[in-house]
């Protein structure tokens, strides 16, 4: 064959391997991009769920503040009788006070007709005293119902906010006015504004009237009809804002309220994870917007992975190729043969071998320690859960194995929440979970969780609970740090002629202390400072990330507590503090 045409097939299959690499990486890249799109959009819910909370926390508040207010002799008495400036005077200091107290926007006193005769900002440029605000749906709904509420721009102060209001009643419950409270989400604004995502909040004719980012507010979602802008008009709700239609088209749909939408935004045209959640308030609606950001490096380590498995597959047909060839050279030239096998062998094995480490590299390139770190320990309890159900089911104890189940359930629900929580490490939260609990049952949950382990090792275990010991944060992640420091102090005593465990719970004061103490040896005094730090540990190699201790202080700091180790007698003693929480 002359030489020329050889060096052509072979530039042809070099083009052709080149041609197979890109197209693997580019498929691999886009199933990646995909996967972390739908990885993503099955989030937003939960994070819907947690603003929407957030929002309703701030309203409901506040609800029943009109209807206290309301109920006060002196401004019913003041509404029944003509108003002079000494009453209209004390009225004001009064609404000026209690609204200081509450903390709210404004409070204002309506008479029948819907005049102002008070306001909590009576001394401003912006006073509410002397207009009427009888076109406002919030007054006609307080006059016929009682109650009324409406969000809307000021036609005063230019300021928008949400009207709440309660019905003032004489003596035979003839309607005197109308108490309102009016209430402005600037802080709320600011809080949502910490991440990079757009959050909004539309009204019933999906008009944008809450925003965390500048530029959204006062956007319409959809075409506005006669009837919508007639309303809008009456009620002057928008007053004086130009409100302007915001298109989108939906490029991809991940579920009923979750698509990808190509948004004509302030800044420009715009791709965006786009979620919404109804709110059960006057039709209001929550929007989540999230630019979908893939990390560079999962896209990498993908494309290597394929085109790794695609180089693989080409030299290991060209290597059963060649060793195709070589079976008919040997016919030929047995001596010349072997030694042409043996070199392109050896030339191929280099090739495999180096192929293989490659491969290696980019599938340790996608594995996250943390993630291994934090979902291990679950899985070890889970596999002794299913240990003991298989016991239970070969005994017949059905009625048993049922409730063995809910450990698990309860598990893998915790396993779910852990890759939840792994956002919360790889960055600063603005705000965490803070529900109530007690103290004391997160310790016996991760009692039971190590059961096994206490028996196998037959620790002397004494646990001192003051109960209820109720704090406010997350139950899950606090089970994981105290997971975390059980785990350490029985690996501390592995080797220990005596082992012996103590919990405690009791009040300090202000704060509950919870502490663990082992009788492991304690740390070394020049290991001390460094115990929190990640990936610090002083195990072998192979037995430990480092990194349990870190993320157990970055939980409990996150949540306004403390973690401390110090040595005490024979052992090392770890102390958690944390605020008692107060009944609302």
């Amino acid at each position: 064959m002359p030489v020329t045409s050889r060096a052509l097939r072979l530039a042809l299959y070099c083009l052709l391997i080149l041609a197979g690499a890109i197209l693997a990486g580019g498929w691999a890249m886009r199933q990646a991009k995909q996967h972390a799109l739908e990885e993503s959009a099955r989030r937003g819910p939960e994070q819907l769920s947690l603003y929407a909370n957030s929002l309703y926390t701030v309203i409901e508040r506040y609800r029943a503040l009109p209807a206290v207010l309301a109920l006060d002799p002196e401004l019913s008495d003041a509404l029944a009788h003509p108003m002079t400036p000494q009453v209209q005077a004390l009225l004001n200091r009064k609404l000026e006070r209690i609204n200081g107290a509450a903390q709210s926007s404004t409070l204002e006193l309506l008479d029948s007709t819907g005049l102002a005769v008070a306001a909590s900002n009576w001394n401003t440029s912006n006073s509410y005293v002397g207009h009427n605000y009888a076109f406002r749906p919030y007054f006609s709904q307080t006059r016929s119902q009682g109650t009324g509420s409406f969000y809307a721009v000021g036609v005063t102060s230019g300021i928008p906010g949400y009207f709440m209001s309660s019905a003032v009643q004489g003596a035979d419950g003839r309607f005197l006015g109308a108490m309102v409270v009016k209430l402005e989400f600037p802080e709320l604004e600011r809080e949502w504004s910490h991440g990079s995502d757009t959050l909004l909040v539309s009204d019933n004719r999906d008009i944008v009237f809450i925003a965390n980012q500048p530029g959204w507010r006062y956007r319409h979602l959809r075409e506005l009809n006669d009837r919508d802008r007639s309303a809008i008009s009456v009620t002057r709700q928008y007053d004086k804002q130009p409100l302007t239609l915001m298109t989108s088209q939906t490029l991809h749909s991940f579920g009923d309220n979750s698509y990808m939408s190509r948004v004509n935004g302030p800044q420009g045209q715009a791709d965006y994870l786009w979620g919404s959640q109804p709110l059960n308030i006057e039709g209001w609606t929550l929007h989540l917007l999230r630019r979908p950001a893939i990390p560079a490096e999962d896209s990498r380590n993908a494309a290597l992975a394929a085109i790794g498995l695609w180089l693989t597959l080409v030299f290991l047909g060209l290597f059963l190729l060649q060793r195709w060839r070589l079976a008919r050279l040997r016919q030929r030239n047995r001596a010349e043969l072997e030694q042409l096998v043996e070199a392109r062998t050896r030339d191929l094995r280099t090739a495999q071998d180096g192929l293989v480490q490659s491969a290696k590299l980019a599938a340790l390139g996608q594995m996250s320690a943390a993630l291994a770190h934090e979902i291990n320990q679950p899985l070890t309890a889970q596999r002794m859960q299913l240990a003991t159900l298989r016991l239970l089911l070969d005994h017949g104890r059905i009625d048993d194995a049922y409730k063995a189940l809910e450990p698990l359930e309860q598990m893998l629900t915790r396993m779910a929440a852990l890759t939840g929580h792994l956002k919360t490490y790889a960055r600063q939260s603005p705000s965490g979970l803070r529900e109530k609990l007690d103290l004391a049952n997160v310790v016996d949950q991760s009692l039971q969780l190590l059961e096994p382990r206490l028996k196998d090792e037959q620790i002397d275990l004494r646990v001192n609970l003051q109960r209820p010991a109720w704090v406010r944060g997350d139950a899950i992640r606090l089970e994981q740090v105290l997971i975390n420091l059980l785990r350490n102090a029985l690996d501390a005593m592995g080797d220990k002629p005596r082992k012996h465990l103590e919990i405690r719970i009791e009040a300090d004061q202000q704060l509950w202390r919870l502490t663990v103490t082992d009788s492991g040896g304690g740390i070394a005094d020049e290991y001390l400072g460094k115990i929190f730090d990640p990936f610090f540990t002083t195990k072998p190699v192979g037995d430990g990330l480092g990194l349990g201790l870190a993320v157990s202080y970055a939980i409990v700091h996150e949540i306004g507590g403390r973690l401390t180790a110090c040595n005490h007698v024979d052992g090392a003693q770890f102390t958690l503090t944390l605020p008692i929480a107060q009944e609302s």
